[in-house]
């Protein structure tokens, strides 16, 4: 027989879907509104004070057991997926599903019965963990980075057709010709660190010699120049469209990009298939910035006024954000012609707002020792291992080392 959690599960699975929905009015968003922070703060009440609980009984155990059994805070999970929403009518679907779960009618009712709702509320994040959070984190492993065609590739960028990098999202191909576009556009340089890629350094001295130049036309010799191995970074992650077998979405897949729609209503139309692996969501980047930016530790913030103008933040301890001279501001590079798409500002905004969730719930640092757990297959003896949610990565081709 299916556990309650699972049976609720399973009874979410038809509330976060992309069927249009009249926008709510002034006055039913208001109520809505208000509503749905009477019930979290109820709960985030809760949530503290046990943590509170919690943190003086942490003060007697011994420093090896410290972190152990450490989770997220659900209230702030769901009320940062709310405020971190990017437009009302993406609110208003969060709204929607959120009302829909607690069984209440839009707006709630005027006396709410929390502990009715405690189950259904908990539900709702735990939905929002295995459908979106934890497999979103889950699948950031190292991209492969096959050989750049660049001329093959800048010309398949100007081909707006399906066809154009190919009809299969993720192979060795379209990831090339990624590569090879990013590369073009970015003008050999890491969007953060301006870095000049250390292959296309060494290819244009052994080329040109003592008149090597970068793509401004200054020669190298002539610069402070910064060399290192550049690599092409998805915004969202590939596997979010990573089809099954059959050629289809499975629903885990289904259920991520709607809660995604939750973000920016219509954003996932930029990512659907092969549109995933466009140069749109893509930036260049040397090693280290790679893999903090898609673990949603590093995030570009726009600059309001100032197009295409980012400044880059981190929620990497204060030390190592300084390592990486952060933040700093950027302004990335476009083509002459602007015959390759920009890396899309909604895809970045969407990113950060990714990032500061989890930062503020608690979300990302408990997926990451959940991961942890799974990489040493490491069960602990305090029964706090979340043997569950390894078996549902695993079974979702979520974590198999793939491509963000």
């Amino acid at each position: 027989m299916s556990s309650p959690h699972h049976r609720h599960q399973a009874s979410l699975e038809g509330v976060l879907d992309f069927s249009p929905q009249p926008s709510l009015t002034d006055a039913e968003r208001a109520q809505a509104r208000d509503a749905f922070y009477r019930i979290v703060r109820h709960f985030e009440r809760i949530d503290d004070d046990a943590q509170a609980g919690a943190t003086v009984a942490a003060i007697s155990r011994s420093s090896s057991s410290r972190g152990r059994g450490r989770t997220y805070s659900q209230p702030r999970l769901i009320r940062c997926t709310y405020e971190f929403a990017l437009l009302d009518t993406s609110r208003d679907i969060f709204l929607r599903a959120f009302f829909e779960t607690m069984a209440l009618p839009l707006g709630g009712n005027e006396q709410l019965d929390f502990a009715e709702l405690e189950p259904l509320f908990r539900g709702f994040a735990e939905y929002l963990m295995d459908h979106f959070f934890l497999p979103l984190k889950a699948s950031t492993a190292q991209t492969p980075q096959p050989s750049p065609a660049y001329h093959s590739a800048v010309i398949r960028a100007q081909g707006a057709g399906p066809q154009a990098f190919g009809g299969i999202p993720g192979t060795p191909e379209r990831l090339s010709a990624l590569r090879g576009t990013c590369l073009v556009r970015d003008r050999f340089r890491c969007v953060i660190s301006r870095s000049f890629d250390s292959d296309e350094c060494t290819k244009r001295y052994e080329e040109h010699g003592d008149d090597a130049r970068d793509e401004d036309g200054v020669l190298f010799s002539q610069q402070q120049l910064s060399l290192a191995s550049l690599e092409v970074a998805h915004i969202l992650p590939h596997a979010l469209t990573k089809p099954n077998a059959s050629g289809d979405l499975d629903k885990s897949r289904e259920a991520a990009l709607a809660i995604l729609n939750m973000f920016d209503n219509g954003v996932t139309h930029l990512i659907n298939g092969v549109d995933i692996d466009r140069p749109r969501n893509a930036l260049s980047l040397a090693h280290g910035f790679h893999r903090q930016f898609g673990a949603f530790k590093i995030y570009f913030d726009a600059v309001p006024g100032q197009s295409n103008t980012y400044q880059v933040q981190s929620f990497l301890p204060g030390p190592v954000t300084a390592a990486f001279n952060l933040p700093v501001v950027r302004t990335l590079f476009d083509t002459e012609n602007h015959t390759i798409d920009m890396p899309s500002p909604r895809l970045l905004a969407v990113h950060r707002a990714i990032a500061h969730i989890l930062h503020l719930s608690g979300a990302g640092e408990y997926i990451d020792r959940v991961l942890r757990d799974m990489e040493d297959n490491n069960v602990r003896s305090d029964g706090s291992t979340e043997l569950g949610r390894m078996v549902t990565l695993g079974l979702g081709r979520w974590r198999d080392n793939t491509v963000f």
